[in-house]
């Protein structure tokens, strides 16, 4: 082995280490579609949950974020595609290998996200904050399931 060649090879797996993320470049970047819908979603979730846990319960500002995380749930579910399984992807391949458990998984979603809004229209906490619950334990259950 020529002496520059171990050198080099450790300059190129250095570089390759610091590379930024890997973006998705696929025509119509669906990957990056689905995680920017799911942060989306959590931009409304995660301050209802913050508004709970703090004790700054504003019932006002908590049906507003509800109502607007049930405009948003629709986004990602579309760019689940067959071929989307690919790096920067953060779903599992069990996404495509069982489509009817993700589907129930998404079911259940939609039908807590609606119990939520429901709740937070009572301007009741205890209400609210058990729907959120239920509505965590869902985003929790699928994550375990469908996502790395």
């Amino acid at each position: 082995m020529p002496r520059f060649a171990l050198p080099s090879l450790l300059i190129l797996l250095t570089l390759a280490a610091c590379s930024g993320p890997v973006e998705d470049t696929r025509p119509g970047q669906p990957v990056k579609q689905r995680q920017d819908a799911f942060k989306a979603m959590l931009r409304s979730f995660e301050p209802m949950g913050k508004m709970l846990r703090d004790n700054r319960y504003q019932p006002d500002e908590f049906a507003r974020l509800a109502s607007e995380l049930v405009s948003r749930r629709d986004a990602p579910w579309g760019h689940f595609g067959p071929d989307t399984n690919y790096p920067p992807t953060k779903a599992k391949a069990a996404v495509w290998e069982r489509p009817q458990a993700f589907e129930a998984e998404r079911i259940t979603f939609f039908a807590l996200t609606d119990a939520l809004a429901q709740a937070a229209q009572t301007r009741d906490k205890a209400a609210a904050q058990a729907a959120y619950d239920k509505v965590h334990a869902s985003c929790k259950s699928c994550h375990d399931e469908f996502k790395k």
